[in-house]
């Protein structure tokens, strides 16, 4: 995995990004989702490093990036501070403006950084989410039910933390297996550096820190924005599984352009975990958008 790749940690006011760096040509940020880390990208980041700069980093709170206590406001894991680390280690490796690529959480990141951050994102491209504040407001019994982690781990803690913390091995198998493909379509390698770094101390926590951020602070961003009529304006491509809930529950492309100007994309034959479901798909659309 990663072959040619060099890694990094990077601190951002007494937060340390892990990542890695890798390639050659415009810089490509790659951010990844719940309850993984950057080595989702690792039957993309090879054959993207022939084209681009690639950037694959742990988010705050995952992986090998640091994992502060929650304060009470949850602002530490709001998907602002969470985009400022990112805009930070992306300065420090020499890159001002970047093509931008997120997966699930990685992708609530993204579409924050694009807000916050308009001049750094040249293109971006989301995967399997529908806009945080539509879900929220869109939420039904189907969505509840398979999202069903959405409204646990928002719960006080430490209620949620207590019980990931008994078995974060099956909480990666039960999550992760439970949704199209199950666990077959994941590298055997990869679910084991999800679990390791799952049970790390305070990683729990972070988990759910990100996710009552996003019931809470990250929503009131949201409805800022929505007051002030501030969309994102770089080229947006979203990519969504066809066999996913968001395919079910939500109109991916009308909820996207409420919030963004140039939007575009379409349904893949997979689930939610596209880039390790159908890696050779992704790689030939994130090239032909990143380029166009």
């Amino acid at each position: 995995m990663f072959q040619g790749f060099r890694t990094f940690d990077i601190d951002n006011d007494g937060i340390r990004i892990h990542g890695r760096i890798g390639g050659e040509g415009p810089p490509l940020l790659l951010l990844h989702g719940h309850p993984q880390t950057h080595l989702i990208w690792h039957r993309l980041a090879e054959r993207l490093a022939r084209h681009y700069t690639v950037v694959a980093t742990d988010l705050r709170g995952y992986g090998d990036s640091s994992k502060p206590a929650g304060e009470p406001d949850h602002a530490n894991y709001s998907k602002r501070s969470m985009a400022a680390d990112q805009v930070a280690v992306m300065g420090e490796l020499g890159f001002k403006d970047f093509f931008l690529c997120g997966h699930d959480r990685g992708g609530r990141v993204a579409h924050r950084l694009a807000l916050d951050y308009p001049k750094a994102v040249r293109k971006l491209m989301l995967l399997d989410i529908a806009p945080t504040l539509a879900m929220y407001e869109k939420t039904d019994r189907t969505f509840a039910t398979a999202y069903f982690h959405w409204f646990f781990l928002i719960q006080p803690a430490p209620l949620p933390e207590t019980l990931i913390e008994a078995s974060p091995e099956d909480y990666i198998k039960r999550t992760m297996g439970g949704r199209h493909g199950n666990l077959e379509i994941f590298e055997p390698g990869a679910i084991s550096e999800y679990q390791r770094t799952l049970a790390q101390p305070g990683a729990a926590h972070a988990l759910c820190e990100d996710y009552r951020a996003s019931n809470t602070i990250d929503l009131e961003h949201d409805r800022d924005d929505r007051a002030a009529e501030r969309l994102i304006s770089c080229p947006t491509r979203i990519l969504w599984g066809k066999h996913g809930i968001i395919e079910r529950c939500f109109d991916p492309l009308r909820e996207w352009r409420s919030v963004a100007k140039h939007v575009d994309g379409e349904a893949l034959s997979c689930g939610h975990y596209i880039p390790e479901e159908v890696p050779d798909a992704l790689f030939q659309r994130l090239l032909e958008f990143m380029r166009a």
